[in-house]
Parts: structure tokens; sequence; C-alpha cells
């Protein structure tokens, strides 16, 4: 098996929600502070013995956090035909990052995102290498 490096960063945001069709509280309107793990993975080091710099995992990762925080989710323009389940903002965020990511040889690994202390989702699409 080749080697492979996975490179975690970690992030929050906070927002509101209503789950559609949801038979219980969740339907209402509520909030949580949002937990994201980030995870990029690589095979190769670059001259200078990174897989990716960190901070252009971080960039592309606040690029959307940015645009979710604060916000009531079910009003952003992809949330408003997809349910804004914890999942649904798992695969969202996955593949928005995903599309910025610029380097070679690297790709998403998966991402975590803990609705609260407690319960998260994660994330990952198979590769497709």
């Amino acid at each position: 098996m080749a080697q492979q490096f996975v490179l975690k960063t970690l992030l929050d945001f906070a927002s509101a929600h209503s789950l559609r069709g949801y038979p219980g509280d969740c339907a209402n309107l509520h909030g949580h502070n949002w937990k994201i793990e980030v995870e990029i993975v690589g095979q190769e080091l670059n001259d200078i013995g990174m897989v990716i710099d960190f901070k252009q995992i971080k960039k592309h990762a606040k690029e959307i956090v940015k645009e979710l925080d604060h916000k009531f989710l079910n009003d952003i323009e992809y949330f408003k035909t997809v349910n804004p389940t914890a999942e649904n903002i798992a695969q969202y965020l996955f593949r928005q990052i995903q599309q910025r990511i610029e380097a070679p040889n690297v790709t998403m690994h998966q991402i975590t995102v803990w609705e609260n202390d407690r319960n998260c989702v994660i994330y990952s699409e198979p590769s497709t290498s």
C-alpha cells in the first residue's frame, strides 16, 4: 500500500435552520454552533516536505463557512431545495471545498460536521483514482 498523509484542520460557525418534514422539535427554527473537521489526503510531499500548506486548506474552507456563518441555512440558495440536515451540510461543505483545492495529487478525504458535542456526521466520497 502506498503511503498517504491525511491533513486535518478545524473550523466552526454558527447558524440556524429548520428541518422541513421533520416530525419533532427540529422542524422549528433552532441554531447550532457547528464544528467542522476538514481532512485532505495526499501521497506525495512537495520539495519543502508538505502535501499542501494548511493555510491553503483553511482559506478555501473559510470561504465556504463564511457563506453559512450567522445565517438561516434554509435561506441559502442550495438549501432552498435540499433540507439542511447535518448530513446534507456535510455533503455540501465537502463538495464545495473539494472544488476549490488546487494542488496536484491532493483530494478531499472526509469531512466531519459536529452539530453539538455529542452528534456528528462523517462524509466522504469514493476515490476516483
